[in-house]
């Protein structure tokens, strides 16, 4: 059984510092120190001191990427209460929208130093996919991102105060948080040890797989979450936008292994 400590996880006179933002903050130095590893390591062609001078325009566009999306899909409330969109400690950010502000900050600096984009983004699905095995600890701090009620002996406790109305008798719900932390794990192992190797001359596979896999993952942690944001004819959004990404990386897998 898991139960959150809380959201704060220590306090400096009046100010106080979030476990949300301290995991964060990890997940993001995590990543980048894997993709500077992976780099070094197996991308000889790269500099790799390249990795932290395009980090921080990556950084930049993935946190308002991923805040923007989720502002988006939850406009009806932060439109009556326009001061939570800076609150990015009470939580409230997308993979998804992450992924679209990380990937143009990124190009956009890429291109202004004539460096090669997929090997860049193949470099960084290392350090992605592990920063939100990282990051998804940041769910359970703040009692969030939780699933159906489970009674199960992997089982969540929620407060009170967090449940939606319609489940405040339930007490423990499935930590979905936990399962899409491990499966990103997996996923990574899948990147390193198996994907990697075949694709050694097709820059841009690592990336696109990496893109499917989390997407077959967000697809299966769905089903069993209750918070969606936001639906279309009762599909969450968050599946909706993980099957375009499936099919869109799909195609540009085939035109890159059809091109080479």
């Amino acid at each position: 059984m898991f139960v959150s400590p809380g959201d704060i996880a220590f306090s400096v006179g009046s100010i106080s510092v979030y476990y949300y933002g301290v995991i964060m903050a990890v997940s993001l130095f995590a990543g980048v120190l894997v993709a500077r590893f992976v780099a070094d390591k197996f991308y000889s062609e790269i500099n790799p001191e390249v990795i932290y001078d395009i980090s921080p325009h990556i950084i930049i566009g993935a946190i308002l990427g991923a805040r923007i999306y989720y502002c988006l899909l939850s406009y009806n409330y932060y439109a009556q209460n326009p001061f939570e969109i800076i609150k990015l400690w009470h939580g409230g950010i997308s993979i998804h929208g992450a992924i679209i502000g990380g990937l143009i900050g990124g190009i956009i600096y890429a291109k202004k130093h004539k460096l090669p984009v997929l090997k860049l983004c193949d470099i960084f699905s290392y350090g992605l996919v592990l920063g939100q095995a990282i990051g998804r600890w940041g769910n359970f701090f703040n009692s969030e991102a939780f699933g159906r009620p489970t009674e199960s002996f992997l089982k969540l406790y929620i407060p009170i105060y967090k449940r939606p109305l319609e489940y405040l008798q339930y007490n423990y719900f499935h930590p979905t948080f936990l399962y899409e932390s491990i499966l990103d794990v997996c996923i990574f192992l899948i990147l390193f040890f198996v994907i990697r190797k075949f694709t050694k001359n097709n820059d841009g596979i690592i990336f696109f797989s990496y893109l499917i896999l989390y997407s077959i993952v967000r697809i299966t942690i769905e089903q069993i979450r209750i918070d969606s944001v936001l639906n279309i004819f009762g599909i969450p959004i968050a599946q909706i936008a993980s099957i375009l990404i499936i099919l869109i990386s799909t195609i540009l897998m085939i035109k890159i292994c059809r091109y080479k």
